[in-house]
């Protein structure tokens, strides 16, 4: 079934809308803003978020952390009814989940910026959903797109938690893997869509094993290297220098650091063979976006940890995975049309 340009170009402005989102939530991340705002949907209690402490009550802190207790309460109960006993009790347990961080207005703005986000990317995936029920209605268009649509719901659920139980370093994690996994679903919604032929497709059996290969690695590194950072934040809190970091993450990043240079070997080979032989161009892409986050990512270990490399490190590794899902599209389009 043949669709509009136009509905094409619109699922374009999705995707980018939803890459938008991960860039503002690493940007949160980045500048510890994720507890600009105590509640959620809203921000202290406000569509649009206050610009100054004269606009809260004086026990603003204590009226929201009970707020947030509640809610930690209803989520380990959840937790317990499929069998997270334990995970439930130490989230309940831990300290630093009750801390409430006072009122920062650009903290606060940040963190309502990155909702803003959300909320758009998630209102133009349900416009989508209306304009290929009215005009196309495929069915399995419908299922994928309905599907990512409840994802994108959970995700926008799931940050609340991430919210109400003050970052817990698990919390984050689960949170990007629902952000990769509707990324994933939205490009494969665009592939079908195009239902392009690649000529330029390599057909050896070497290639599309080492292709899966980096795929898989480069998807675990993006998950180790969060445990990383959640790692290194731990570290700052109890005062340990940047000297000292290497020292103290121990394996998971000898592990993030060898896998790195593995991957970059692996695509130099492939870009080599490719400049020889196939003229693939997502090769190519997969390569340069390699390079720059390797970049980044020694930037991050060798430098003072500066923000803005940690937000470029993780919007070039979810493009890099972004076009490695690609290449396997390619080869699932072939292998439908032989």
């Amino acid at each position: 079934m043949q669709v509009s340009e136009r509905f094409l170009k619109f699922q374009w402005v999705v995707l980018i809308l939803i890459f938008l989102v991960v860039f503002a939530g690493s940007f949160v991340r980045m500048s510890g803003s994720g507890m600009g705002c105590p509640d959620w949907p809203k921000c202290f209690g406000k569509w649009v978020p206050p610009t100054e402490l004269t606009e809260l009550p004086a026990n603003y802190r204590e009226a929201y952390l009970l707020k947030r207790q509640k809610k930690v309460e209803k989520f380990c109960a959840l937790l317990q009814k499929v069998g997270l006993d334990q995970t439930a009790e130490k989230i309940k347990n831990d300290p630093s989940v009750y801390v409430e961080e006072a009122f920062n207005a650009r903290k606060t703005w940040i963190e309502y910026i990155n909702r803003l986000a959300g909320f758009l990317a998630g209102n133009t995936m349900l416009f989508s959903f209306g304009w290929l029920l009215l005009f196309y209605r495929k069915r399995k268009w419908l299922l994928l797109t309905g599907f990512n649509l409840i994802l994108m719901g959970i995700e926008a659920w799931f940050g609340s938690i991430v919210v109400a139980t003050n970052l817990v370093p698990w919390t984050i994690t689960i949170h990007l893997f629902f952000a990769l996994v509707i990324i994933g679903l939205q490009l494969f919604f665009i592939h079908e869509l195009t239902n392009k032929k690649r000529p330029d497709l390599p057909k050896q059996k070497s290639f599309r094993l080492l292709s899966w290969l980096i795929l898989l690695i480069t998807f675990y590194q993006m998950f180790l290297g969060t445990q990383v950072r959640e790692a290194i934040d731990t570290l700052v809190k109890k005062g340990y220098t940047r000297a000292e970091w290497i020292e103290q993450l121990g394996l998971p990043f000898f592990i993030h650091r060898s896998f790195s240079w593995l991957v970059l070997i692996l695509l130099v080979y492939l870009f080599w063979q490719n400049r020889q032989k196939w003229h693939y161009s997502r090769i190519n892409v997969a390569f340069y976006l390699l390079a720059a986050e390797l970049c980044t990512g020694v930037a991050l270990a060798y430098a003072d940890m500066p923000g803005l490399v940690q937000t470029a490190h993780l919007v070039f590794a979810t493009i890099l995975l972004s076009v490695l899902l690609l290449m396997r599209f390619d080869y699932a389009q072939e292998k439908k049309n032989a």
